[in-house]
């Protein structure tokens, strides 16, 4: 039997996850988590073998808590089920550890088989997040953003200042303008505005506000 934790906001997700998977006769939900945060914790009493995880959650994402539960050397893999799929998403999820991608309209048969392959250590991805995984490789290298330079990035997305990014990243001003010029050089820009622009055409950074 292959006990799954669902980590979701949503308690109408959960349950049609849940009973989504009822039909299963080797797949049991045997926990739920509505935050991050309390995935890390209720994935912290163990036993699971597979972890859904949606991607935004209020109080912490599914990034930070798919790396603070696998660096606490959890065995349970974690299968990232969302409604995003931009670059930026798709990467930082892969590097967190995440054994696969999944979005959520993706069939039942499609999950159950996703979350067999996950507790088998298989990789999972839905075709078009594993298309954009490979155009991402194909792509000339000064293109490739770090996650940290993403992360800056976004944040100018949302219009703040250099000051203000780095205190909410807890980095220097200085930091924070190395990490711009760095994402300028490999976006072939030589401003904030252009940056952004091409960021959000190429898929690197999602849709601001959404």
């Amino acid at each position: 039997m292959i006990r799954v934790l669902l980590a979701d906001d949503h308690p109408v997700v959960r349950a049609g996850l849940r009973g989504m998977l009822a039909t299963e006769g080797d797949i049991e939900v045997s926990g739920e988590a509505g935050s991050g945060p309390e995935a890390v914790a209720v994935a912290r009493t163990g036993g699971y073998d597979v972890i859904l995880m949606d991607l935004r959650m209020p109080g912490g994402d599914g990034v930070t808590a798919t790396r603070d539960i696998l660096s606490a050397g959890s065995a349970a893999r974690v299968l990232v089920l969302t409604t995003y799929e931009t670059d930026a998403d798709i990467l930082r999820a892969v590097e967190a550890g995440a054994t696969g991608y999944l979005l959520k309209d993706a069939t039942p048969g499609e999950l159950a088989n996703a979350i067999r392959a996950a507790a088998r250590g298989e990789t999972a991805l839905a075709p078009s997040v594993a298309e954009r995984l490979v155009s991402h490789v194909r792509r000339p290298q000064r293109e490739s953003l770090s996650v940290r330079e993403t992360e800056v990035l976004a944040h100018v997305a949302r219009g703040a200042t250099n000051a203000e990014i780095g205190r909410r990243l807890h980095i220097s001003e200085a930091t924070v303008k190395t990490h711009l010029l760095r994402a300028f050089g490999k976006l072939g820009v030589s401003d904030r505005t252009a940056a952004v622009t091409i960021a959000l055409e190429r898929g690197i950074l999602p849709p601001v506000g959404g």
